[in-house]
């Protein structure tokens, strides 16, 4: 099943998304997010999904106003693509290769949940920033309580995916990451999510022998298609994301794991370290960056004017007084 919520008249209503686009709302609830907190997992909600198809169909898809699916309740962002790994550091640090550590574990860091976008909201240039980039990903969503998981139990605990677009504006990122922390405010503007969370069910077709999605990806910068590749060129299933995720700590309903940037045009980044030159060049206002991923759909999404970032002073070199 496609799960969205909607705005219509006012009303915000979530829905099981047919393929003629007909939006059958679930009766009684205003926020998948409630639904998915309740840690039912898939069969709670697929049970919800066949409850609204008894019932009168709403309006369609294209009548309404697309919101996120649901509000995360976290977002860790995984970096699972060796050729996104590659392309990128060549063109932010000049170096080649993928390094020996990273194939160690699934690494991650922590988004801004707060941040998150839904399909039909326009994304705002970063405050300071030039260098603006796209990031095409796949998110699995959380729908059970799980900890120190094994990769066959976290199975059961993924209850469905999502288009994810990690907005990044390039030079913020590069100069914070020079801290040896990073990144913040280069990743902290937008998340792009949507435009429905398709239940995990619905891509088991797509699984391969080894437990990868075989999904096609697609990105377009204003028409033209700069990025193709497949999801199964992960170089870790999203059981085994969530394993790690869990481990030593929880997962919870609503968390969002995002597959990070796939690779041959995921982003604009990783072009430029191949070509040795920004072209494409960086994202502009009224460019539209378009994602599509098979099997779940396509998030299309303009990029607008930002805000001149609130002026700060630099940080204080202390003489370091003690008491």
């Amino acid at each position: 099943m496609r799960f969205v919520t909607y705005q219509h008249h006012h009303s915000v209503r979530v829905a099981v998304l047919e393929a003629d686009g007909t939006l059958f709302p679930l009766p009684g609830v205003r926020s998948l997010t409630e639904v998915i907190a309740a840690g039912g997992g898939l069969p709670a909600l697929l049970e919800r999904g066949a409850e609204a198809l008894d019932v009168p169909p709403g309006p369609n898809v294209a009548d309404v106003r697309l919101l996120p699916p649901f509000q995360p309740a976290s977002l860790r962002d995984f970096v699972t693509f060796e050729e996104h790994v590659e392309g990128v550091r060549r063109a932010v640090n000049g170096v080649s290769g993928v390094p020996e550590q990273w194939y160690a574990a699934p690494t991650f860091y922590f988004s801004n949940p707060h941040a998150v976008l839904g399909p039909e909201d326009a994304v705002p240039m970063p405050p300071g920033s030039a260098v603006l980039d796209f990031e095409l990903e796949v998110a699995a969503v959380i729908g059970r309580e799980g900890r120190d998981l094994t990769p066959e139990q976290a199975r059961d605990h993924i209850i469905g995916y999502t288009i994810l677009n990690d907005w990044s504006a390039r030079d913020l990122q590069s100069a914070e990451m020079n801290v040896g922390l990073g990144p913040c405010k280069g990743k902290d503007t937008a998340n792009s999510v949507g435009p429905c969370l398709v239940t995990a069910d619905e891509l088991e077709p797509y699984r391969d022998s080894e437990g990868f999605l075989r999904l096609a990806l697609t990105a377009e910068v204003n028409g033209v298609v700069v990025g193709r590749d497949l999801l199964s060129n992960m170089s870790w299933t999203f059981e085994e994301m969530v394993a790690y995720a869990a481990r030593g700590t929880r997962v919870m309903p609503g968390d969002l794991l995002g597959s990070g940037t796939c690779g041959n045009g995921g982003c604009l980044a990783e072009l430029w370290g191949v070509r040795g030159e920004q072209t494409p060049p960086p994202l502009k206002p009224g460019d539209t960056v378009t994602l599509t991923v098979e099997g779940i759909g396509t998030l299309s999404v303009p990029v607008v004017p930002g805000v001149a970032p609130v002026p700060l002073p630099a940080g204080r070199r202390r003489l370091r007084e003690r008491p």
